[in-house]
């Protein structure tokens, strides 16, 4: 292929003061967002959901892990629209729409057609695009690619096209957009480029992969390797559990080895938009091709079950302390899918509250950012006075070891179960 065969009045460098978009404004789109305007480049948010980009133009953060007078900082820099109408005046457009699994468990790309569609009516020459939005090797190419072009450019000719997976951990205090380093693939070598020249300026470092499926492939091992390490450590927590061994303690002894072991560390669950997602997206593309990935399922089904045998746990130490299940108190303390954020997609807290309830064990739930869980109709809100809920439970299950849930705290609980530590 001729690469990009354009006037040089076309091009747009990327590490200078450029328009950029950014479609999608939630907890991957957001701070990628910020960190471009913070970085010299005007950006342009778009986002589905009106009440997002209402929020921002009220100079306030629609998610929680992004502060409001970050933003507010921003001024001009960043734009919210609810219109894709300036799509056309920006030198780059980065796509982070969710990429989730539909109700069969199969990767669903709804999201990404509609943004691909939405750029194509509105893309021209010398734009750069970048796919943020994880997906499985070959979909930029055989998916987005074929949305892109129907716009009558050719990628790789008269537009740049890249995937950048993004690489964000909601609520983590050292690693964010900017301090993690990014990894890059192009349809050709100038699109990887081009990619790189843009996220150079944003973030600690950048390493292009090469093509396009190297990046794809990059982010969904990234995940899957941290999928399979909780599938062992929450099978080595039932082992422990059985024998009266303090996994925790053990977990931490293995991490003094200064090579060779990274501690994991057991929950009620996992949770959030990656670890129960990304590997699914591995899963399918290894079966399609006819290499089924048996490790990466096996560990998914044991990280799906995990919630149960938590629940299970719940009621043997119920009936041990005397207390018959079906009429026995649950107060669940933190209901996201990780600690100290409001996150709860995929939270493991849903199905083990569903097997709880299927029990006749009587929930009450408490969460310090999330007011409501609605699970099956069911409209679980956070308790108001956090002490009194303590002692007055059967049982307190800390399922999200979140910061305020201290150990003074819990010492009122008649009885406590932490899944991280030993009963």
């Amino acid at each position: 292929m001729t690469e990009l065969q354009l006037p040089a009045r076309d091009y747009t460098s990327m590490d200078t003061r450029c328009r950029v978009a950014v479609i999608g404004l939630g907890y991957a789109g957001l701070p990628q967002a910020v960190a471009f305007a913070e970085s010299g480049h005007l950006v342009t948010g778009l986002d589905e959901r009106p009440e997002v980009t209402a929020t921002l133009r009220a100079g306030r953060s629609p998610v929680d892990t992004v502060p409001d007078d970050r933003v507010r900082r921003l001024g001009a820099a960043l734009t919210a629209v609810d219109g894709a109408e300036a799509l056309g005046d920006c030198s780059a457009v980065v796509v982070c729409v969710p990429t989730p699994l539909d109700a069969a468990g199969e990767p669903d790309l709804t999201a990404l057609r509609a943004a691909c569609g939405t750029v194509a009516a509105r893309l021209r020459p010398g734009q750069l695009v970048v796919i943020e939005s994880t997906v499985h090797p070959g979909v930029t190419d055989g998916v987005v690619r074929p949305l892109l072009e129907a716009s009558g450019l050719t990628a790789g000719l008269h537009f740049s096209l890249a995937h950048a997976p993004e690489r964000v951990d909601p609520g983590n205090p050292v690693f964010d957009s900017a301090t993690t380093s990014r990894v890059i693939g192009g349809l050709t070598p100038v699109c990887a480029l081009r990619a790189a020249e843009l996220y150079r300026g944003v973030v600690s470092s950048v390493h292009i992969a090469g093509r396009l499926r190297e990046a794809e492939a990059t982010k969904v091992l990234e995940n899957t390797y941290r999928q399979v390490n909780l599938g062992l450590i929450h099978e080595f927590a039932v082992y422990c559990d059985v024998l009266g061994i303090d996994a925790t303690a053990v977990i931490e002894a293995a991490a003094t080895k200064p090579f060779g072991f990274q501690p994991f560390y057991p929950g009620a669950g996992v949770g959030g938009h990656c670890i129960p997602v990304d590997p699914m997206y591995l899963a399918h593309s290894a079966r399609a091709a006819g290499t089924p990935l048996r490790l990466v399922e096996l560990a998914q089904r044991i990280n799906d079950e995990r919630p149960a045998r938590v629940a299970d746990r719940c009621a043997a130490l119920l009936r041990a302390a005397g207390k018959a299940v079906a009429d026995a108190e649950v107060l669940i303390l933190g209901v996201s899918y990780k600690p100290d954020v409001a996150d709860v997609r995929n939270t493991p807290v849903v199905p083990l509250i569903r097997d709880l309830a299927a029990r006749g064990v009587q929930i009450r739930v408490h969460d310090p950012a999330v007011p409501e869980l609605i699970v099956d109709g069911v409209c679980h809100k956070s308790v108001p006075r956090l002490a009194a809920a303590i002692t007055a439970a059967d049982l307190v299950l800390v399922a999200q070891p979140h910061t305020v849930y201290d150990a003074r705290l819990l010492d009122g609980a008649r009885l406590l179960y932490e899944p991280r530590r030993p009963i």
